[in-house]
């Protein structure tokens, strides 16, 4: 049988390949049900102050390998004149969203088909928004079939609460740890009445794509109901 193949988006002050290299123990984990393709955000992210870096979503429990994050990048911005983000921030208008959706839209065309996504933290929130989307019917090339989100959480910018205004029918995995201290879990919890009937997994560590041989059953008991 082929491998599912998914899109995989990653969180803010990642890129494509950083979000690779975090997650190698979860294309290992997957390997013989899916295919993961990464994508990079469109928007280049500014230098941390440093007392921002512990804010930084890492990905795996193991710290940043040699050379990550050399390239951080986002999917919007929540302060527009900072052209800075954080999850608890509340704003009126974000930057940069529409120019994300052009680049997964492109993604799709090129890269596509795709049978699933997968977001971690922003990324999450940002997966969210796109099966919104999808659902609505405004992006045609769209056709995931489920979503996992790792450490999502719903925007707290007003011009984003459009969607989640009803629950979204695609099939969902809704993972985080309960030692979370970017996006604690009750975030993540959150955005669980957005989806018509979420799957949760749960595990006790903190900000990152858990991939223990204690989840691959979950994973792949999920991932098998799309032949």
């Amino acid at each position: 049988m082929a491998p599912l193949r998914v899109l995989c988006i990653h969180g803010y002050r990642q890129n494509g390949n950083s979000f690779r290299e975090k997650t190698g123990a979860l294309r290992k984990l997957l390997k013989k049900q899916v295919e993961l393709v990464y994508l990079s955000a469109p928007h280049s992210v500014p230098a941390a102050r440093r007392e921002e870096v512990p804010e930084k979503e890492n990905g795996s429990g193991s710290g940043p390998g040699p050379g990550a994050d050399e390239d951080p990048r986002g999917w919007w911005f929540s302060d527009v004149q900072a052209r800075s983000f954080s999850a608890q921030q509340q704003c009126e208008e974000s930057l940069g969203l529409d120019e994300s959706v052009t680049a997964v839209r492109e993604a799709v065309k090129v890269q596509g088909p795709f049978d699933g996504i997968l977001g971690f933290s922003q990324g999450a929130a940002f997966v969210a928004m796109l099966c919104s989307l999808q659902e609505q019917k405004l992006e045609p090339e769209f056709s995931f079939r489920f979503a996992i989100l790792v450490a999502g959480f719903r925007s707290a910018c007003k011009e984003h609460q459009k969607f989640y205004n009803t629950p979204l029918r695609i099939p969902s995995l809704h993972v985080f740890g309960l030692e979370d201290r970017v996006i604690p879990d009750v975030m993540s919890r959150e955005l669980l009445p957005s989806f018509q009937e979420p799957q949760v997994l749960t595990h006790p560590g903190g900000h990152f794509v858990p991939a223990a041989s204690a989840h691959r059953q979950t994973y792949q008991d999920f991932l098998k109901r799309f032949p």
